[in-house]
């Protein structure tokens, strides 16, 4: 069987069709927090780099 649509377009007939709904859940979790680094480098940016790179250099 047949279902037949706009533009000529004709489908297979689904009699059963199935809707499936899950419904998911995560766990909590303890995460340990990290220990503190003394000081955090700063990230250096690209054009900074090029420029000390030039100037030790000369």
């Amino acid at each position: 069987k047949s279902s037949y649509r706009a533009h000529g377009r004709i489908n297979p007939y689904l009699s059963s069709p199935c809707h499936t709904e899950m419904i998911l859940t995560e766990k909590e979790q303890i995460v340990p927090k990290p220990e503190e680094e003394v000081a955090q480098k700063k990230k250096i940016s690209r054009k900074k780099l090029k420029k000390q790179k030039l100037m030790a250099q000369e």
